[in-house]
């Protein structure tokens, strides 16, 4: 298991050159995911870093997958992929797309289509469960993708089965791809939302690593309730123009962008 934690300016920067590399949209969200992922890779998840289909692995479901930029600078700065990957991102021929794909070692479920990613981690979590195995299922959804029923019944599921090897981890940037998702569709009082579904339900701020890593740390109550960590983000952070701007879920970099965003994280 790896223990040791991931630079998130290190993080940022595979991200902001892949997406310039590719000339890829969905840098703020991919950008609210960096603590996150690097706290789970830093040692919360268990995995084996020579081995990204180890068989006793902990399993990650990125169900927003059009983060998945986050996910493949944490795979870079594992040496699960190479500099060639990130300079030929979205490239013909290249193995890496735009949404988490199943067949890209690390990446357990094809998310990006909204809605499904939690209903296959609440079905891998099951049948873990039922093989008294002790690996366990962390899935990532975004606030806007909490708009589909297919998320709720999940949840209703898993509270139900009492899966408590789940944990739900919401990034909470309070945008989707249309808007504000508060204006889009109300979700708030999501923390409760999910206590009132049967789930163990702590808030964090997203980007303070200490606070993510004691949330995620955190043991379960005792009764086999499933965990859901709200963990409130801000889009585009760690860089000051794309911070909170929603403009940044489709726009794309320029020369002049990359180099004004690599100087702030140097």
């Amino acid at each position: 298991m790896h223990i040791a934690p991931i630079d998130p300016r290190a993080l940022r920067r595979h991200i902001v050159r892949m997406a310039y590399a590719g000339r890829s949209a969905h840098l703020g969200c991919a950008l609210s995911l960096v603590e996150i992922c690097a706290v789970l890779f830093g040692g919360v998840m268990r995995y084996d870093r020579s081995d990204p289909l180890a068989s006793e692995r902990d399993l990650l479901l990125l169900s927003k997958g059009h983060g998945v930029m986050a996910l493949y600078a944490c795979f870079r700065e594992l040496g699960w992929m190479v500099d060639e990957d990130v300079r030929n991102y979205l490239a013909n021929g290249t193995r890496l797309r735009g949404v988490s794909e199943a067949d890209i070692p690390g990446c357990e479920v094809s998310g990006g289509s909204l809605g499904h990613g939690l209903p296959v981690a609440v079905g891998m979590a099951f049948g873990l469960l039922r093989q008294q195995s002790e690996r366990r299922v962390w899935c990532i959804v975004g606030d806007g993708e909490m708009n589909e029923g297919s998320m709720w019944e999940a949840m209703l599921f898993a509270s139900h089965q009492r899966l408590g090897n789940l944990t739900v981890i919401v990034d909470a940037n309070g945008f989707q791809a249309m808007g504000n998702t508060e204006e889009v569709l109300r979700l708030e009082p999501l923390a409760a939302k999910f206590a009132a579904f049967g789930f163990a339900t702590v808030e964090c701020d997203g980007h303070d690593i200490p606070a993510i890593t004691a949330a995620l740390h955190g043991g379960g109550d005792g009764q086999g309730r499933p965990r859901a960590i709200i963990a409130r983000t801000v889009k585009g952070h760690g860089i000051s123009f794309m911070a909170a701007d929603n403009r940044w879920h489709y726009t794309r970099l320029t020369a002049e962008t990359l180099a004004a965003a690599l100087e702030e994280l140097r």
